[in-house]
């Protein structure tokens, strides 16, 4: 993608959706729409605006994209994602071949989700992003599934409706967020440092029931014990060894909670030999034993 400096435009227009001045009494928190549903009709060129309350983000499948942003220009060719802040403005102009899908959202959705995770997407819009997709065939597909998902819903409204809009909404977003934190994690600690952690969980996730020592994963690894120690300390915030845990304690939450076995027979499915080592290490990680977990 290309970036041109260019001087942003005094007396620029706000809208609800493109062209539409006003929402609607009954408006939906969430809408979407084809790119070209509405860029046909203006001649593939969308002007200079804001939208008052509304977080947008266009999803670029196909063709290509000359984005005005906040000031600047960008030259856009898909897959690309372009994510806008309520008061930033911005306008496209869209080869003819362009498609792709555009996400609005009203701010109320985007800060109810966060209520009790932080700033969940707040990522995506502190400033506008241009999120190249190449080189992500599944993660653009499980986009585009969530998106027709949503075209389908609302297009024909169901019992649920708003809820369904609003799951699949911030659904998709949640997803961007994912690749951008990765990308921000890859480019702050370097690429080298960032794929060995990734290798990492990948080996958690195959030998945690093994509870494997931190020094057979570094061996596994090629590493240093030390190093990676670090390294998970640098990039999660917790030691090598508390993420093998927790990884194990999420099991045994899960299997507390949608299985009907005992508790011994879970410990041994986990690869504890002594189901009671188990309970004082799970109270111990928990702050509950086994049986308080369940019956709670």
């Amino acid at each position: 993608m290309a970036r041109n400096a260019k001087p942003a435009l005094p007396d620029v227009p706000q809208f609800g959706l493109y062209g539409e001045q006003a929402r609607g009494e009954n408006a939906e928190f969430v809408h979407i729409e084809l790119i070209e549903t509405r860029s046909r009709v203006h001649h593939w060129h969308i002007d200079k605006h804001t939208h008052s309350g509304l977080f947008q983000v266009l999803f670029l499948y196909g063709g290509e994209v000359s984005a005005s942003v906040d000031g600047a220009v960008w030259e856009c060719s898909a897959p690309t994602v372009i994510t806008i802040h309520p008061s930033v403005v911005h306008g496209f102009d869209f080869s003819a071949e362009a498609h792709g899908y555009v996400l609005t959202v009203d701010q109320n959705v985007v800060f109810a989700a966060a209520e009790n995770h932080g700033d969940l997407y707040s990522s995506l819009f502190v400033e506008p992003l241009a999120i190249d997709l190449a080189g992500q065939p599944e993660l653009r597909a499980r986009l585009e599934s969530l998106l027709q998902n949503l075209l389908t819903e609302a297009a024909w409204p169901q019992y649920g409706h708003t809820l369904m809009l609003d799951w699949l909404a911030r659904s998709a977003l949640l997803l961007l967020v994912r690749l951008h934190a990765e990308r921000r994690l890859a480019d702050q600690s370097g690429r080298s440092d960032f794929e060995l952690f990734s290798r990492f969980r990948t080996e958690v996730e195959r030998r945690y029931k093994e509870q494997w020592q931190v020094g057979q994963y570094a061996e596994a690894l090629r590493a240093t014990p030390t190093r990676l120690n670090r390294l998970c300390l640098k990039l999660s915030g917790k030691s090598a060894f508390d993420i093998t845990q927790d990884r194990l304690m999420l099991e045994a939450c899960r299997k507390l909670t949608y299985l009907p076995a005992s508790i011994a027979s879970i410990a041994y499915e986990l690869g504890f030999q002594d189901p009671a080592y188990f309970s004082r290490l799970f109270k111990k990680r928990m702050g509950l034993t086994p049986k308080q977990f369940r019956s709670g």
